[in-house]
């Protein structure tokens, strides 16, 4: 009943915070005010503790934070180059280390929601490298200037409130409410609607302390990938190899076929042996196209992974270190070398399938969801393979063939 009430809350000051900013944003300090002010007024009519306003009350624009949101490139990153970064050899052995250091932790967390020590471990790492590096940001102040801002205000509006529900019911002090730029908190960095949602007392102290217990930290990771949809028993991602030729269009997040289906198409496990032919469904992730690794990716990859993140690059490095922490092999480079585009490539890619009518989302230089979609229909046009992965053979056809196309 608590925690009906807490989302009522939480959810009748996100829509009227952002009602009363309605239309309106900024693109930098002027006009900051008038936003804070409308904040303080929900936030007074809702009951938040005076900790939680004067919280509001002490922010300030700064745009040090908007200069780190604009500064993300590092997602436009292929998955190779990425995951060579992430997935290091020290945070592979740190993880196993960390395991058995909590093995008793991890064991009752597996036994209650059914997610493996692995898989949470990978995002531990990941996330905050084991804790260590927990972010120094005050998250209030984060949350008002990205909020305010016009490039995602939908996304960081709605967690204000959130955030100030936690200072007021007494989960984090107002000096503790410090992270990571884009206001994540914690071990594994949740932002405040999901601590509100999803964090669990673990150890029993009485407090959903997400910065300093452990034990709260694993379970409530466990918790929000349940919540996500993780389903107990089942695996993430597999690593494969794919034959020279398949249904290419296919190979898709969005697409399962069975195990069977895959293996008579000639998907075979990355030892090369056979692999499982059952009916389990699964897709086929193909990071940096039909060259590039290959993985079979199951529901708690469609599902939990990608609610975590939406960006597949981090989604599947994170999948792809939880194997690794789980024994698997490093991954491989695939079959060939992948002439993949760079940063400035992909905007260009961007802008031009916007201009064909498209809808890419932003020109961000990140091969995200809708640039995969876009990709994958001008492939199917120009009879190339259908992987929905940009490289730069398909760029240079894709320029020939829409110049030629706009010549005739």
């Amino acid at each position: 009943m608590l925690k009906k009430i807490i989302s009522t809350l939480i959810l009748s000051l996100a829509l009227a915070t952002s009602a009363n900013a309605a239309m309106t944003c900024g693109k930098s300090a002027k006009g900051f005010e008038a936003f804070k002010k409308s904040v303080l007024k929900e936030a007074n009519a809702q009951g938040m503790s005076e900790a939680a306003i004067a919280a509001v009350a002490a922010a300030q624009y700064d745009p040090s934070i908007i200069k780190k949101d604009r500064a993300q490139n590092h997602f436009a990153a292929h998955f190779l180059d990425f995951q060579a970064g992430k997935v290091t050899g020290y945070r592979i052995k740190r993880g196993a280390e960390m395991i058995t250091k909590h093995k008793a932790t991890f064991d009752a967390v597996q036994k209650k929601y059914g997610v493996p020590s692995a898989v949470i471990t990978a995002f531990w790492a990941l996330e905050t490298d084991f804790g260590g590096v927990l972010g120094n940001d005050d998250t209030i102040t984060a949350l008002m200037t990205l909020g305010w801002d016009c490039r995602r205000p939908e996304k960081f509006r709605p967690q204000i409130g959130a955030a100030l529900q936690l200072i007021t019911n007494g989960d984090i002090a107002p000096e503790e409410m410090r992270g990571a730029w884009a206001g994540e908190i914690g071990q594994t960095q949740f932002m405040a609607y999901d601590y509100n949602q999803s964090a669990v007392d673990f150890d029993g102290d009485g407090k959903r302390d997400l910065r300093n217990s452990i034990p709260d930290a694993l379970a409530s990771t466990a918790n929000l990938l349940r919540q996500h949809g993780w389903k107990p028993g089942q695996p993430w991602l597999q690593e494969v190899k794919v034959p020279s030729e398949l249904p290419w269009d296919q190979a898709d997040i969005a697409i399962q076929h069975s195990r069977a289906k895959w293996a008579e198409w000639g998907v075979k496990a990355v030892s090369g042996k056979n692999i499982k032919a059952d009916n389990m469904p699964a897709s086929l992730l193909l990071p940096m196209g039909k060259d590039g690794p290959a993985f079979l990716a199951y529901h708690n990859f469609t599902k939990a992974y990608l609610k975590w993140n939406e960006s597949l690059v981090y989604s599947t490095t994170a999948a792809y270190l939880a194997t690794r922490i789980a024994g698997a092999p490093p991954v491989s480079p695939g079959r060939a070398p992948v002439q993949s585009l760079n940063y400035d490539q992909v905007v260009a890619l961007q802008e031009m399938l916007i201009g064909l009518g498209y809808d890419v989302g932003k020109t961000d230089g990140k091969i995200g969801k809708g640039t995969r979609a876009a990709v994958k229909e001008m492939q199917l046009k120009y009879n190339y393979p259908a992987d929905s992965y940009p490289t730069l053979p398909f760029l240079k056809k894709l320029l020939s063939s829409e110049s030629t196309a706009s010549t005739d």
